[in-house]
């Protein structure tokens, strides 16, 4: 489940296919700082504005859509950053809300999962969140080292040694990032 903290939320982007524009000099920084022509953009209201019409394409590519127009930006990992995470009960009833860089509460669940990826150049942890419409968020280092605390076996009454963690119903193994 996808909450916003206040405001309205995201624009129903994915009913929108306007014609591309072209590309703009913007950019999302792995650490979720929005960047026009080489300068941060401070205002917060602008950036969550800017996410609200952000789509990623069937080709990977990252557009801010319009219902008339689509133009082109990068984005150097995942658009987001989970930036908070709180725990709601324990064990298999366990909830894991996650708070994004642009105040989305996210519910890792079955339509948000938690995936950890490595880095194949560094053999370092990459986790994410998926938070929308092929949008994902990376779980910044702090966050990441509380899930790992949180990890337990699936089911050690069992003899299950694969160690994950519970939320949403859904059991999401950290073996393989961590």
């Amino acid at each position: 489940m996808v909450r916003r903290i206040k405001g309205r939320g995201p624009a129903p982007v994915h009913l929108w296919d306007p014609p591309f524009c072209g590309d703009m000099d913007m950019l999302i920084a792995r650490d979720g700082t929005w960047v026009h022509e080489g300068k941060p953009i401070r205002r917060k209201a602008l950036v969550e504005l800017f996410a609200s019409v952000l789509k990623v394409a069937d080709d990977g590519e990252y557009y801010l859509v319009t219902p008339v127009e689509k133009v082109r930006i990068q984005v150097e990992d995942c658009p987001f950053v989970a930036l908070d995470m709180d725990v709601e009960g324990v064990g298999s009833h366990q909830n894991l809300v996650f708070t994004t860089n642009i105040g989305e509460k996210v519910t890792a669940d079955q339509d948000h999962p938690l995936m950890i990826q490595v880095n194949p150049d560094s053999g370092a942890p990459h986790p994410i969140l998926h938070v929308r419409s092929g949008l994902n968020a990376l779980i910044n280092r702090n966050v990441f080292y509380r899930l790992v605390d949180l990890a337990a076996p699936k089911d050690a009454e069992l003899g299950d040694s694969v160690m994950g963690i519970w939320s949403g119903g859904q059991f999401f193994a950290l073996d393989d990032g961590i």
